[in-house]
Protein backbone atom coordinates (compact mmCIF):
# COMPACT_ATOMS: atom_id res chain seq x y z
CA UNK A 1 0.00 0.00 0.00
CA UNK A 2 1.19 3.69 -0.76
CA UNK A 3 2.25 5.68 1.70
CA UNK A 4 -0.80 8.55 2.44
CA UNK A 5 1.56 11.03 2.08
CA UNK A 6 2.50 10.08 -1.77
CA UNK A 7 -2.07 10.41 -2.08
CA UNK A 8 -1.13 13.88 -1.29
CA UNK A 9 1.93 14.55 -4.01
CA UNK A 10 4.66 14.08 -1.48
CA UNK A 11 7.46 11.89 -2.20
CA UNK A 12 8.41 8.61 -0.48
CA UNK A 13 11.22 10.55 2.03
CA UNK A 14 9.10 13.49 3.00
CA UNK A 15 8.23 14.00 6.95
CA UNK A 16 4.69 15.04 7.04
CA UNK A 17 2.83 16.19 10.34
CA UNK A 18 -0.29 17.18 11.45
CA UNK A 19 -0.62 18.14 15.69
CA UNK A 20 -3.72 17.84 16.48
CA UNK A 21 -5.58 19.30 19.79
CA UNK A 22 -8.26 16.47 20.74
CA UNK A 23 -11.08 17.09 23.53
CA UNK A 24 -11.58 20.81 22.66
CA UNK A 25 -15.06 21.18 24.52
CA UNK A 26 -14.33 19.26 27.20
CA UNK A 27 -14.10 21.85 29.71
CA UNK A 28 -12.83 25.29 29.79
CA UNK A 29 -10.00 24.94 30.52
CA UNK A 30 -9.25 22.64 27.46
CA UNK A 31 -11.03 25.20 25.23
CA UNK A 32 -8.92 28.15 26.46
CA UNK A 33 -5.92 26.20 26.03
CA UNK A 34 -6.51 25.06 22.39
CA UNK A 35 -8.25 28.56 21.33
CA UNK A 36 -4.55 29.62 22.07
CA UNK A 37 -2.31 27.35 20.35
CA UNK A 38 -4.80 27.11 17.06
CA UNK A 39 -4.50 31.08 16.84
CA UNK A 40 -1.09 31.22 17.31
CA UNK A 41 -0.14 28.62 14.67
CA UNK A 42 1.28 26.30 17.00
CA UNK A 43 -0.74 23.74 16.10
CA UNK A 44 -2.45 22.28 12.65
CA UNK A 45 -5.88 21.50 13.73
CA UNK A 46 -9.01 20.62 17.06
CA UNK A 47 -11.20 18.08 17.20
CA UNK A 48 -14.57 18.54 19.53
CA UNK A 49 -16.19 16.32 21.49
CA UNK A 50 -19.71 17.69 20.97
CA UNK A 51 -21.67 15.60 23.87
CA UNK A 52 -19.04 17.66 26.23
CA UNK A 53 -20.33 20.87 28.12
CA UNK A 54 -17.99 22.89 26.21
CA UNK A 55 -19.01 22.31 22.97
CA UNK A 56 -21.29 24.69 22.61
CA UNK A 57 -17.86 26.92 23.01
CA UNK A 58 -16.05 25.47 21.19
CA UNK A 59 -18.28 25.00 18.20
CA UNK A 60 -18.75 29.03 18.29
CA UNK A 61 -15.31 29.93 18.54
CA UNK A 62 -14.83 27.80 14.86
CA UNK A 63 -17.94 30.04 13.44
CA UNK A 64 -15.90 32.65 14.15
CA UNK A 65 -12.67 31.22 12.76
CA UNK A 66 -13.43 29.52 9.82
CA UNK A 67 -9.86 29.47 8.52
CA UNK A 68 -8.79 27.18 11.53
CA UNK A 69 -8.94 23.48 11.07
CA UNK A 70 -11.76 21.68 13.88
CA UNK A 71 -12.93 18.27 13.47
CA UNK A 72 -15.53 16.10 15.29
CA UNK A 73 -13.92 13.88 18.11
CA UNK A 74 -16.71 11.22 18.12
CA UNK A 75 -17.18 10.37 21.65
CA UNK A 76 -18.69 7.27 23.07
CA UNK A 77 -16.74 7.13 26.50
CA UNK A 78 -16.92 9.09 29.38
CA UNK A 79 -14.12 8.33 31.42
CA UNK A 80 -13.58 11.14 34.27
CA UNK A 81 -15.25 10.01 38.15
CA UNK A 82 -17.71 13.46 38.35
CA UNK A 83 -17.73 14.78 34.96
CA UNK A 84 -19.86 12.70 32.62
CA UNK A 85 -21.13 13.09 29.71
CA UNK A 86 -23.97 11.11 27.34
CA UNK A 87 -25.44 10.77 23.81
CA UNK A 88 -26.43 13.59 21.61
CA UNK A 89 -29.21 11.63 19.71
CA UNK A 90 -30.87 11.31 23.37
CA UNK A 91 -30.72 8.61 26.43
CA UNK A 92 -33.82 7.43 25.68
CA UNK A 93 -33.30 5.94 22.29
CA UNK A 94 -29.80 4.97 22.98
CA UNK A 95 -29.84 2.88 25.78
CA UNK A 96 -27.24 0.18 24.88
CA UNK A 97 -24.79 3.07 25.30
CA UNK A 98 -25.40 4.20 28.40
CA UNK A 99 -23.78 2.66 32.07
CA UNK A 100 -25.77 2.19 35.09
CA UNK A 101 -25.43 6.05 35.98
CA UNK A 102 -26.79 7.05 32.17
CA UNK A 103 -23.93 8.44 30.85
CA UNK A 104 -21.22 6.66 28.25
CA UNK A 105 -19.21 3.64 29.76
CA UNK A 106 -15.48 4.88 30.84
CA UNK A 107 -14.07 2.35 29.53
CA UNK A 108 -14.20 0.85 25.36
CA UNK A 109 -14.37 -2.91 26.65
CA UNK A 110 -18.14 -2.30 27.67
CA UNK A 111 -18.97 -0.14 25.22
CA UNK A 112 -18.10 -2.49 22.22
CA UNK A 113 -19.76 -5.32 24.22
CA UNK A 114 -23.10 -3.34 24.80
CA UNK A 115 -23.36 -1.23 22.03
CA UNK A 116 -25.69 -1.46 19.59
CA UNK A 117 -24.59 -1.35 15.81
CA UNK A 118 -27.87 0.81 15.45
CA UNK A 119 -27.71 3.06 18.47
CA UNK A 120 -24.00 3.80 17.34
CA UNK A 121 -24.97 5.12 13.61
CA UNK A 122 -27.67 7.25 14.82
CA UNK A 123 -25.10 8.89 17.20
CA UNK A 124 -22.28 9.09 14.67
CA UNK A 125 -24.39 11.49 12.64
CA UNK A 126 -25.65 13.01 15.40
CA UNK A 127 -22.22 14.42 16.45
CA UNK A 128 -21.32 15.69 13.41
CA UNK A 129 -25.11 17.38 12.65
CA UNK A 130 -24.64 18.67 15.96
CA UNK A 131 -21.58 20.26 15.39
CA UNK A 132 -22.71 21.78 12.01
CA UNK A 133 -26.04 23.01 13.57
CA UNK A 134 -23.58 24.90 15.73
CA UNK A 135 -21.06 26.28 12.47
CA UNK A 136 -18.50 23.95 12.65
CA UNK A 137 -17.36 22.97 9.02
CA UNK A 138 -15.50 20.07 10.19
CA UNK A 139 -11.91 18.98 8.55
CA UNK A 140 -12.00 15.62 9.54
CA UNK A 141 -13.23 12.70 11.77
CA UNK A 142 -11.10 10.90 15.09
CA UNK A 143 -12.61 9.11 17.19
CA UNK A 144 -12.48 9.62 21.32
CA UNK A 145 -10.10 6.95 23.57
CA UNK A 146 -10.35 4.67 20.07
CA UNK A 147 -13.64 3.84 20.96
CA UNK A 148 -15.09 2.84 17.52
CA UNK A 149 -11.57 0.87 15.92
CA UNK A 150 -12.59 -2.53 17.80
CA UNK A 151 -9.10 -2.96 19.48
CA UNK A 152 -10.39 -3.95 22.82
CA UNK A 153 -12.57 -6.83 22.32
CA UNK A 154 -11.96 -7.26 18.17
CA UNK A 155 -15.87 -5.49 17.83
CA UNK A 156 -15.32 -2.35 15.80
CA UNK A 157 -18.16 -0.05 14.55
CA UNK A 158 -15.02 1.64 11.51
CA UNK A 159 -17.57 0.79 8.55
CA UNK A 160 -19.94 2.91 9.93
CA UNK A 161 -17.34 5.83 10.46
CA UNK A 162 -16.30 4.92 6.95
CA UNK A 163 -19.77 5.40 5.70
CA UNK A 164 -19.66 8.70 7.62
CA UNK A 165 -16.55 9.72 6.27
CA UNK A 166 -18.21 9.04 2.85
CA UNK A 167 -21.14 10.80 3.14
CA UNK A 168 -19.56 14.42 4.53
CA UNK A 169 -16.34 14.22 2.13
CA UNK A 170 -14.16 13.87 5.46
CA UNK A 171 -10.64 12.00 6.07
CA UNK A 172 -10.32 9.67 8.96
CA UNK A 173 -7.62 9.19 12.07
CA UNK A 174 -6.79 5.50 10.59
CA UNK A 175 -3.02 4.80 11.22
CA UNK A 176 -2.88 2.73 8.11
CA UNK A 177 0.81 1.31 9.24
CA UNK A 178 -0.61 0.64 12.86
CA UNK A 179 -0.79 -3.25 11.57
CA UNK A 180 2.74 -3.31 10.43
CA UNK A 181 3.81 -2.73 14.33
CA UNK A 182 4.92 -6.34 15.78
CA UNK A 183 2.69 -5.27 19.07
CA UNK A 184 -0.21 -4.93 16.89
CA UNK A 185 -2.19 -8.04 17.90
CA UNK A 186 -2.87 -10.73 15.83
CA UNK A 187 -5.97 -11.40 16.22
CA UNK A 188 -6.94 -8.51 15.25
CA UNK A 189 -5.35 -8.15 12.71
CA UNK A 190 -7.99 -9.63 9.83
CA UNK A 191 -10.30 -6.91 10.60
CA UNK A 192 -8.04 -3.89 11.13
CA UNK A 193 -7.15 -4.79 7.94
CA UNK A 194 -9.77 -5.03 6.25
CA UNK A 195 -11.00 -1.55 7.79
CA UNK A 196 -8.03 0.07 6.09
CA UNK A 197 -8.70 -1.49 2.82
CA UNK A 198 -12.22 -0.28 2.84
CA UNK A 199 -11.22 3.11 3.48
CA UNK A 200 -8.60 2.80 0.79
CA UNK A 201 -11.13 1.44 -1.56
CA UNK A 202 -14.05 4.68 -0.42
CA UNK A 203 -11.30 6.96 -1.18
CA UNK A 204 -10.65 8.03 2.78
CA UNK A 205 -7.54 10.21 2.94
CA UNK A 206 -5.97 8.50 6.34
CA UNK A 207 -2.45 8.57 7.98
CA UNK A 208 0.10 6.42 7.85
CA UNK A 209 1.23 6.70 11.91
CA UNK A 210 -0.11 7.93 15.17
CA UNK A 211 1.25 9.18 17.89
CA UNK A 212 1.15 10.77 21.38
CA UNK A 213 3.08 10.92 24.88
CA UNK A 214 1.75 8.73 27.34
CA UNK A 215 -1.64 9.58 28.61
CA UNK A 216 -1.17 10.17 32.26
CA UNK A 217 1.25 11.63 34.55
CA UNK A 218 3.83 9.20 35.77
CA UNK A 219 5.89 9.57 38.34
CA UNK A 220 9.38 11.60 38.44
CA UNK A 221 7.61 14.20 35.21
CA UNK A 222 8.30 17.32 35.17
CA UNK A 223 8.30 19.62 31.58
CA UNK A 224 11.58 19.18 31.18
CA UNK A 225 11.53 15.20 31.23
CA UNK A 226 8.21 15.28 29.11
CA UNK A 227 9.57 18.34 26.78
CA UNK A 228 12.21 15.56 25.91
CA UNK A 229 9.73 13.03 25.44
CA UNK A 230 8.47 15.04 22.67
CA UNK A 231 11.55 16.11 21.17
CA UNK A 232 12.45 12.03 20.92
CA UNK A 233 9.21 11.37 19.52
CA UNK A 234 10.00 13.78 16.57
CA UNK A 235 13.49 12.99 15.52
CA UNK A 236 11.63 9.34 14.92
CA UNK A 237 9.45 9.92 13.01
CA UNK A 238 9.35 8.41 9.75
CA UNK A 239 8.88 9.01 6.13
CA UNK A 240 4.88 9.56 5.46
CA UNK A 241 2.33 11.27 7.19
CA UNK A 242 1.83 11.01 11.09
CA UNK A 243 -0.49 12.95 13.75
CA UNK A 244 0.64 13.65 16.83
CA UNK A 245 -2.29 14.08 19.36
CA UNK A 246 -1.72 16.40 22.31
CA UNK A 247 -4.41 17.07 25.26
CA UNK A 248 -3.66 20.57 25.52
CA UNK A 249 -5.71 23.22 28.69
CA UNK A 250 -5.03 24.98 31.35
CA UNK A 251 -4.11 24.26 34.67
CA UNK A 252 -7.33 25.91 36.40
CA UNK A 253 -8.87 24.61 39.80
CA UNK A 254 -11.75 23.33 37.22
CA UNK A 255 -9.15 20.98 35.23
CA UNK A 256 -7.85 19.76 38.49
CA UNK A 257 -11.65 18.92 39.89
CA UNK A 258 -12.23 16.72 36.46
CA UNK A 259 -8.78 15.18 35.76
CA UNK A 260 -6.09 13.59 37.87
CA UNK A 261 -3.91 14.61 35.33
CA UNK A 262 -4.21 18.30 35.26
CA UNK A 263 -0.30 18.90 35.23
CA UNK A 264 0.39 16.93 32.42
CA UNK A 265 -2.34 18.54 30.10
CA UNK A 266 -0.62 21.98 31.27
CA UNK A 267 2.85 20.92 30.24
CA UNK A 268 1.59 19.55 27.03
CA UNK A 269 0.25 23.17 26.56
CA UNK A 270 3.10 24.58 26.33
CA UNK A 271 5.27 21.91 24.28
CA UNK A 272 4.46 23.18 20.73
CA UNK A 273 5.28 26.98 21.76
CA UNK A 274 8.75 25.79 23.33
CA UNK A 275 11.30 26.98 20.77
CA UNK A 276 13.17 23.75 21.58
CA UNK A 277 10.06 21.66 20.13
CA UNK A 278 10.01 24.57 17.17
CA UNK A 279 13.71 23.58 16.43
CA UNK A 280 13.35 19.99 16.56
CA UNK A 281 10.72 20.09 14.02
CA UNK A 282 13.54 22.20 11.76
CA UNK A 283 16.01 20.04 12.30
CA UNK A 284 14.13 16.58 11.33
CA UNK A 285 13.08 18.09 8.11
CA UNK A 286 9.58 17.81 9.25
CA UNK A 287 6.88 19.45 6.92
CA UNK A 288 3.52 20.67 8.71
CA UNK A 289 0.19 20.18 6.95
CA UNK A 290 -3.18 19.99 8.06
CA UNK A 291 -6.29 17.90 7.83
CA UNK A 292 -7.75 20.78 5.55
CA UNK A 293 -4.77 19.61 2.92
CA UNK A 294 -6.37 15.90 3.12
CA UNK A 295 -10.10 17.01 2.99
CA UNK A 296 -9.28 18.96 -0.13
CA UNK A 297 -7.19 16.04 -1.51
CA UNK A 298 -10.33 13.61 -0.55
CA UNK A 299 -13.04 16.11 -2.38
CA UNK A 300 -10.96 17.02 -5.55
CA UNK A 301 -9.58 12.79 -6.15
Amino acid sequence: MALQSEKLGYGTEEKLLIINADDFGMCRSANAAVEKLLLAGDISSATVMMPCPWAKQAAAFSKNNPQLDIGVHLTFTSEWEGYRWGPVSGRDTASSLLDEEKYFPRDCQTFEKQADAEEVRREIYAQIEYAIALGVQPTHLDIHMGSLYGLATGRDFLETVIEACVHYGLPLRLPCRMIEDPSFPEALLPMATGRIQLAEERGIRMIDDLVSLPYPMEEGDTYSSVRQQMVDLLRNIRPGLTEIIIHPAFVTDELEAINPHAEKRGMETELFQDPLIQKTIQEAGIRLISWRDLMESQRNS
